[in-house]
């Protein structure tokens, strides 16, 4: 009992005494267990223990009658998460206005300084918003950009920022120079060099996808933002895959201007997203919504959105909160492992199987995209939740034709067999 006490005291002090009823899910059993399962493991020994994920499994209220395999797009929320945005709902709905403006609005600073902390960036650099798109929107239709200046972006990109781009493109006479991608992709020489091929004095921004949505990608971020620093270039990031996925601080990338979604691997309330900016930069981006400092320096006034739900922005905290007791690094492990075991298994043993990600640790992380010879995805996908009760995403998109399988640390290695027994059955059928 004493090191049971012992412990929670210990966990509680170095990640603040919000994490104990961030993780009343778990007993203070269970956490100890998790503790004690993890001692002088790796991330990657401890990737393959299942002991210990099931630990972390049991956070998650997912559904028994479905596997959802397609949690890239949105990730359910832990136990704890979802309690806290019925509990400030509850409060909210108490006075609204009083509760909402006076109460939980008094939370932002302090979820903007944990945000920043974990992203490692400075507080003042931090806005929270509602995904990814409303983050990088805000930058791609907020910079001040003039006609004939040009962008460098590739057509593999997330289609609302390719829409946003084109958007520009059409009613204000900028041009987009296309990255010609070849996917999967294992040579980040390569990668960079199509990049700085579409470099000319008159590229003004160059837009990178971290980690490629489609079939899990990941590019050399910081390289390719390098490059376009050294020629005066600015740098969009689209991290909606990769934060709280990979191991990184938002400056590791070498950007000038990020977004992200937190309610997919973060596994915040969905409709959570964040948008960083160098400070520096900050004054030049006009803010989506506007409001009566357009030119501040101030990161608050990307936050002018009106009326909304406080709740959902509040409970950010508490998915902060588990993704820091789980662990960046042995979360990124454990994702990882998951692609393997199946996309391994299926590629070495299922005829007419074809893997569109790469397996090396540099290339891809939980995201995967496969195809069968022969089918289209939208038809692999609708047998596998059809007599399978698998939940995929079905991609065609450029050159890819099947479909896309994300699990996340809730996801058990039952249901990555029966999704092998199910890309059997479709490819032999």
């Amino acid at each position: 009992m004493d090191s049971r006490r012992h412990f929670i005291q210990k966990l509680s002090a170095f990640t603040g005494a919000s994490l104990i009823p961030s993780l009343k899910a778990l007993s203070a059993d269970s956490l100890f267990n998790i503790s004690q399962l993890s001692l002088g493991k790796t991330p990657e020994e401890l990737a393959t223990d299942e002991d210990y994920w099931y630990q972390i499994q049991q956070a998650y209220t997912v559904s028994p009658q479905i596997i959802n395999l397609n949690n890239g797009g949105v990730s359910p929320a832990p136990l704890v998460v979802q309690n806290a945005v019925e509990r400030y709902g509850k409060l909210a709905n108490e006075a609204p206005s009083y509760f909402m403006w006076r109460i939980l609005d008094q939370g932002r600073e302090p979820l903007r300084e944990n945000l920043a902390k974990y992203a490692g960036t400075s507080p003042e650099e931090i806005a929270i918003n509602r995904n990814a798109t409303e983050a990088l929107d805000t930058v791609i239709l907020g910079l001040p950009l003039q006609r004939g200046d040009e962008i460098v972006m590739t057509r593999y990109d997330y289609p609302n920022m390719l829409h946003a781009w084109r958007q520009r493109e059409l009613r204000e006479g900028l041009k987009i120079n296309y990255v010609d991608l070849e996917l999967p992709a294992e040579d980040n020489d390569l990668i960079v060099k199509k990049f700085v091929e579409q470099m000319t004095p008159k590229t003004k921004v160059v837009h990178i996808t971290h980690i490629i949505n489609w079939n899990g990608q990941i590019l050399p971020a910081k390289r390719i933002a390098d490059e376009a620093h050294k020629r005066g270039i600015e740098v969009l990031i689209d991290g909606a895959h990769s934060f709280a996925h990979l191991e990184y601080k938002i400056p590791d990338l070498g950007g000038d201007y990020y977004g992200t979604s937190l309610h997919k691997w973060l596994s915040a309330p969905i409709g959570s997203g964040m948008l960083w900016i160098k400070k520096e930069k900050i004054s030049k981006v006009f803010p989506l919504i506007p409001n009566d400092k357009p030119n501040s320096d101030n990161i608050r006034k990307f936050e002018n959105l009106g009326t909304r739900p406080f709740m959902i922005e509040q409970a950010i905290g508490q998915a902060l909160n588990f993704q820091l007791a789980i662990g960046n690094a042995r979360k990124e492990a454990r994702l990882r492992y998951l692609k393997n075991y199946w996309a391994k298994e299926a590629l070495n043993s299922i005829p007419k199987f074809k893997l569109n990600t790469s397996l090396k640790a540099d290339f891809s992380g939980a995201l995967a995209h496969f195809g069968i010879e022969g089918l289209e995805g939208g038809k692999i996908e609708g047998e596998l939740l059809g007599k399978f009760k698998i939940h995929t995403s079905p991609v065609k998109w450029e050159k890819l034709d099947g479909v896309r399988v994300t699990p996340h640390v809730y996801t058990t290695l039952n249901d990555l067999d029966r999704l092998l027994e199910g890309i059997k059955y479709v490819a032999n059928k």
